[in-house]
């Protein structure tokens, strides 16, 4: 059974730093593209960041706008985890995160939430002093 499960979520002051986890069971991620995705209380779930698969033979990555140059995403192969480093939290950012895949081996990856298969439970982020 394909599963992916999140964890590292919690609670942060403003200005600090999360690393969420996306881990794979039942399936390598070597054929899937990862997409992290956000839903604060009351909003649309909203793209974050994605990252292309391996099978791509190109690591293409890409951010929206409110996260550019403070969250990176990155990949550990042997792990089949996709790992999203968040830095300079601010309060918007509360939200909870989920991680998905889509099967793909393009060499873009795209941040529709209707695109993708796969979804893991979700892991809170909270934002606050």
């Amino acid at each position: 059974q394909l599963q992916l499960v999140e964890s590292g979520g919690g609670l942060v002051q403003p200005g600090g730093s999360l690393r969420l986890s996306c881990a794979a069971s039942g399936f390598t991620l070597d054929d899937y593209a990862i997409g992290w995705f956000r839903q604060a209380p009351g909003k649309e779930r909203e793209g974050v960041s994605c990252i292309t698969s391996i099978s791509s033979r190109y690591t293409g990555t890409y951010y929206v706008d409110s996260v550019k140059g403070r969250f990176t995403i990155s990949r550990d192969n042997a792990k089949s985890t996709v790992y999203l480093q968040m830095n300079s939290l601010e309060p918007k950012d509360t939200a909870v995160y989920y991680c998905a895949a889509i099967r793909s081996v393009q060499p873009m990856c795209i941040i529709q939430r209707g695109a993708y298969d796969h979804w893991g439970q979700g892991t809170q982020v909270a934002v606050s002093s």
